[in-house]
């Protein structure tokens, strides 16, 4: 792997509380995680554990309740909506759970969206936005919307856009959800090979096989961090009911 020794990602005591007073509900307590360029790192655990509590941190959709997020080095929360916006088009790519590709788009302006609201021409972001398409195979979606595509197909055009561009930190919700066994690990070689050419990925799966994939997987439940493991120790620790 072709780790760097500067992270990329650094979660610091990091906790969210939902609600106050007997409402109150702690999706995730005093979390800590450095992931630096070129690692790939996957999280598991049951329904509720604060698996997407933590992705939705790393990403700056929302902030701590208290403790940091820098992504390369800068703490999230001390930025303006606005400026957490621009870090996002500009550092990090994100796959959600349920795609959120805009259904007035194609495919290709989903993927070039982001591109174009940082500035980029119209034409380059295009060019960027087919080539992505291309990778995570689905290039033949390109003018298409997304109410004329399949689930399996909608999830490879959100992959498409959050790879596209110079991510340097990939963050993915059940990437694999809505695909058949083929496509899903061609999408984990994809991911590997974005990691290995420098960025950093941090994903959410229920699959160890997929974990395999990473270089360590985190466990949580109840919102805690309870162990990490390399890969070809997750499915042994998901048997003995870890995860």
């Amino acid at each position: 792997m072709n780790a760097a020794n500067s992270p990329v990602l650094e979660i610091r005591n990091a906790s969210r509380v939902h609600g106050q007073g007997e409402r109150a509900v702690q999706a995730l307590a005093d979390a800590n995680l450095r992931i630096n360029a070129g690692e790939f790192v996957a999280i598991m655990g049951p329904s509720g554990s604060g698996k997407s509590t933590l992705l939705h941190l790393a990403g700056g959709l929302d902030i701590p309740t208290c403790g940091q997020v820098l992504v390369e080095g800068t703490d999230l929360a001390s930025l303006s909506i606005a400026r957490r916006a621009v870090i996002r088009r500009q550092s990090v790519g994100y796959v959600f759970q349920d795609f959120n590709l805009l259904p007035a788009l194609t495919a290709a302006e989903n993927v070039a969206f982001p591109l174009e609201l940082d500035g980029w021409q119209r034409k380059k972001a295009r060019q960027a936005a087919l080539a992505s398409l291309e990778e995570t195979g689905v290039a033949m979606l390109a003018d298409r919307r997304p109410e004329d595509m399949s689930g399996g197909q909608a999830q490879r055009v959100a992959i498409a856009r959050a790879l596209v561009g110079p991510r340097r930190l990939l963050l993915a919700d059940e990437p694999t959800g809505a695909l058949d066994s083929a496509t899903g690990t061609a999408i984990l070689r994809l991911l590997r090979e974005k990691a290995d050419n420098g960025a950093a990925v941090l994903m959410v799966t229920h699959e160890a096989r997929y974990a395999a994939w990473t270089d360590r997987t985190l466990f949580l439940r109840d919102g805690r961090i309870i162990d990490q493991s390399g890969p070809s120790d997750a499915s042994e620790l998901l048997a003995q009911g870890t995860a």
